[in-house]
Order: C-alpha cells, then sequence, then structure tokens
C-alpha cells in the first residue's frame, strides 16, 4: 500500500518546464471552466425562474404588463444567444410585428441588445434580413451631417461582422443613406463609399500603436484623389475629416469584455505548433489561432490577449524541407516588395512593437496538422474578397471604366 503512494506522489520540480508550463495552463482552464459554468448556471436559473413565472395559474392572477415585460427579457437573452430565435420568439407573442420596418425600430432602439447580435442579424443575406437592413439604415438622420460624423453614429448602432460580404451590403446601404440625405455631396454613392473606407483605415492607421508609420494629411488626400468620378474632392473637406479622426478616434461599442475575444470564440482553426524566435533562433510551445485574416499566437490557451498577431496580407505559405529545419515544418514569408513582415507582438516589458521577421517558421506534431495548417492558411488568404469589392468600388468612383471605353 506504501508504494502504490509512493509511486503516485509526485513533485512538482521533478517535471520539466514544459510539463510545469503544461499543468498551470490545465489548472487555468479548470478553473475558467468551472466560473464558465458557474455563469451558465445562473444564467440557465434566471430564465427558468422567469419561465416558472409566465405559466403560474389563475389564482395568482399575474399582471399582463408583468408578464409582457417578462417576455420581452427573455426575447431580448434569446437574441442575444441567437439573433434569428429571438426575433421569431417575440414575432410569436405578439411583441414585434413580422415587418421589416417594426424589426428595424426593435434592433435601431437596442435596449439590452448584444451590438454584436445585431451586426450578425443585420448582414444576413436572407430577403427579409436585407430589408431590415435598409429600413435600420433609414431610421439614422445623417443629414447635415459631415461624412465623418454619420459614420461614428452609424458604427456604434452594433458592430460591424467581419465577413466581407456582409460589410459591402451595410457600407453599400449607409452611403446611398448618406447621399439621399445629403444631395450633391458627391458625384455617386461608390464615392462616398470609397472614402468611408478611407476614414475607417485612417482611424486605424493613426490609433493603432502597432502601426508606426502614421499618414500624413497630405498622403491622405492623395490617396483619395480622382475617387469623384474621376474628380478630386475638396481638399478643406478632406483636411477636415483627416482632423476630425486625428483629433478623436471612432468609438467601437463593447459588448461582452475584450473584444478579441469574439475573434476567438469561432476560429477557423487552432492549436498548438512550436514557433521559431525572431532574433533568438529557439523554439517555443506557442497556441495559435487563425481568424479574421489574422493568424494570432499565445503563451497559454487561457490568455485573453496574443503575444502576437501576424495580419495575412502580401503573405504566402509554403512547407519547409525537413533537412533545414525540425520535422513539420513550415513558414510564412512577404510576398510583397518588402522582405519584413508586417506584424506586431507584445514584448518583455508589456509594450506592443512592431515584429521584424523576414519569415515566420513554425513547427507541427504531425504531418496530418502540418498539411491542415498549410491548406488553411492559404485559403485565409485567398479568400478575402473584401478588398476585391473596395478596389472595384474604387475604380467605379474613378470613373476608370469610362475612361477606358
Amino acid at each position: 500500500m506504501e508504494t502504490v503512494q509512493n509511486t503516485n506522489s509526485f513533485n512538482i520540480s521533478d517535471l520539466t518546464e514544459e510539463e510545469q508550463a503544461l499543468l498551470v495552463t490545465i489548472q487555468q482552464t479548470k478553473q475558467q471552466l468551472l466560473l464558465e459554468i458557474q455563469e451558465l448556471k445562473r444564467e440557465i436559473e434566471d430564465v427558468t425562474n422567469e419561465l416558472v413565472g409566465m405559466d403560474m395559474g389563475d389564482e395568482n392572477k399575474p399582471d399582463p404588463k408583468a408578464k409582457q415585460a417578462r417576455h420581452i427579457s427573455i426575447g431580448r437573452k434569446k437574441f442575444n444567444m441567437d439573433p434569428k430565435k429571438g426575433i421569431e420568439f417575440l414575432i410569436e407573442h405578439d411583441l414585434l410585428q413580422h415587418t421589416p420596418e417594426d424589426v428595424a425600430r426593435f434592433l435601431f432602439q437596442g435596449e439590452g441588445l448584444n451590438k454584436t447580435a445585431i451586426g450578425d442579424y443585420l448582414g444576413e443575406r436572407h430577403d427579409f434580413n436585407m430589408d431590415v437592413l435598409r429600413a435600420f439604415v433609414n431610421l439614422h438622420e445623417f443629414g447635415d451631417m459631415i461624412l465623418v460624423q454619420a459614420l461614428r453614429q452609424f458604427l456604434w448602432s452594433f458592430r460591424l461582422p467581419g465577413e466581407a460580404q456582409k460589410i459591402d451590403r451595410m457600407m453599400e446601404c449607409f452611403a446611398e443613406r448618406y447621399c439621399f440625405l445629403n444631395p450633391g455631396m458627391f458625384v455617386n454613392t461608390d464615392t462616398c463609399y470609397v472614402l468611408s473606407f478611407a476614414i475607417i483605415m485612417l482611424n486605424t492607421s493613426l490609433h493603432n500603436p502597432s502601426v508606426k508609420d502614421k499618414p500624413t494629411v497630405d498622403r491622405f488626400i492623395d490617396m483619395n484623389r480622382g475617387i469623384n468620378d474621376g474628380g478630386n474632392l475638396p481638399v478643406e473637406l478632406l483636411t477636415n475629416l483627416y482632423d476630425n479622426i486625428k483629433k478623436e478616434p471612432f468609438k467601437i461599442p463593447e459588448d461582452d469584455g475584450n473584444d478579441l475575444m469574439h475573434t476567438f470564440f469561432n476560429p477557423i482553426k487552432e492549436g498548438w505548433l512550436m514557433k521559431q524566435g525572431g532574433r533568438v533562433k529557439s523554439w517555443k510551445r506557442r497556441w495559435f489561432i487563425l481568424n479574421d485574416n489574422c493568424l494570432y499566437y499565445f503563451q497559454y490557451t487561457t490568455d485573453k490577449e496574443p503575444k502576437g498577431i501576424i495580419p495575412l496580407e502580401n503573405i504566402q505559405v509554403r512547407e519547409v524541407p525537413i533537412e533545414k529545419s525540425r520535422p513539420n515544418c513550415f513558414e510564412l514569408f512577404s510576398a510583397g516588395t518588402l522582405d519584413i513582415i508586417k506584424a506586431c507582438k507584445v514584448d518583455s516589458d508589456g509594450k506592443v512593437v512592431e515584429g521584424r521577421h523576414s519569415v515566420y517558421r513554425m513547427a507541427a506534431s504531425s504531418v496530418e496538422e502540418k498539411e491542415d495548417w498549410i491548406s488553411c492558411i492559404r485559403s485565409s488568404i485567398n479568400d478575402n474578397p473584401f478588398y476585391n469589392m473596395l478596389a472595384a468600388r474604387r475604380e467605379n468612383a474613378t470613373g476608370s471604366h469610362a475612361r477606358t471605353k
């Protein structure tokens, strides 16, 4: 008996550094799961109590207004978990009319609604959802507003989804509404569409700490030459837009704490890989997540923020011959004019700094894993139609078609 006890006991100091790290990760994951289970139990208990309250007998004579309020509360919770089912629940209980206008007003008021869920519902390609989107946009009053202020109002009313097709539909509706309320501002809606994205990109460039090369007002003006059906927009207009964004960045509505958790909730692929360092060529085990045309890596699976982010723009991926590295190895390399891959990471002091890698080299645990990672990364690189859409809009806005005929 004593022998069995000695065999089963161990000292943590006897473990390797990697085993200790794995043990810590398991313990942290277990604690996180317990917290999430407790939170889910509370949510289930709240909903159950509300359902029980709705089903009270006549002897208690429940107040119809109180019953309606409970239905609305449940409908909102259902919407935040599954937007389609939430809307169906509210319609079934006569709390919403089955019309795009009524559903749009409900989403526009937004009380108790998750703004990510609102964006997901508005972005769906079903006929009814697209009618709701148009009605939702038409509830915004952009008249006599400069474009950047209209964008602030619009992007605060929901969370813009990540899918290119959804973004395209939403921004097209925005541009049509803005141009309708501000006639004569632009030659066509494509100009408004392209300039709107130029403003969003400017906001990122000016206020993202990982972007070191901040655009000047002159560069912003040059970027937008010829987008008004071949003509130039007034310099004063572009300067005012630039100054407005530089002074005050966009405020993005927050829902569930860390914004990145929405990105990491449903990734294209995730898993452990060995990653080679840049300056020091040692190998470290990192948890990788592929989503939204970016590759994120973490020290532990429980970390809320990544150690590094590699945008998959102007990037290619290739297999590395085994004689040049360890087995099952592949690497990312620049496909653009610059050898350096544009990426960012957190340094030892906790500061976000720009990465200086010419390649990022990783190793999988098996041949199958390596091939799956390569396939998923290639699909993510190639399957990003948004930039093609934006290029087509820019071509229309500059009148390129007309000049080539």
